[in-house]
């Protein structure tokens, strides 16, 4: 059974998701593409649409590869909030944004399982040098 903060916590991951899905479509296709009219880098958002299902029912292994995967978008939105100017740099600021927002609430969502599996561990350790 989860607790209400958990549920909070995957809503938020659940939007910060789908916000990011969202905001990589309309950056690379309508706000500012690379070149007018739209580029193929729409298709970065392909990688993200993998984890989705997983992540909308909360699968704990889909919730821990796609925290490394989303760390590739981190980086794009880094590399182009600092490079590029004017519109596409703000979105890449609110790429990182929602980056971590994803992240941080997938790490606190894995952490009483994680939790709970370590306590497991050591208890069957502890019996194994019994």
């Amino acid at each position: 059974m989860q607790t209400q903060s958990q549920k909070i916590i995957h809503l938020g991951a659940v939007c910060s998701l789908i916000a990011l899905i969202v905001l990589c479509i309309a950056w690379e296709w309508l706000l500012a593409p690379v070149r007018p009219g739209g580029s193929w880098l729409v298709l970065k958002v392909i990688p993200l649409l993998i984890p989705l299902r997983g992540i909308l029912k909360r699968d704990l292994y889909t919730m821990q590869w796609s925290s490394m995967l989303i760390l590739l978008y981190f980086a794009e939105g880094i590399v182009r909030g600092m490079s590029d100017s004017g519109l596409s740099a703000t979105l890449g600021w609110i790429e990182v944004a929602l980056v971590l927002g994803f992240f941080i609430c997938v790490i606190a969502y894995l952490r009483p399982y994680k939790k709970a599996a370590k306590a497991l561990a050591k208890k069957a350790l502890q019996k194994a040098a019994e």
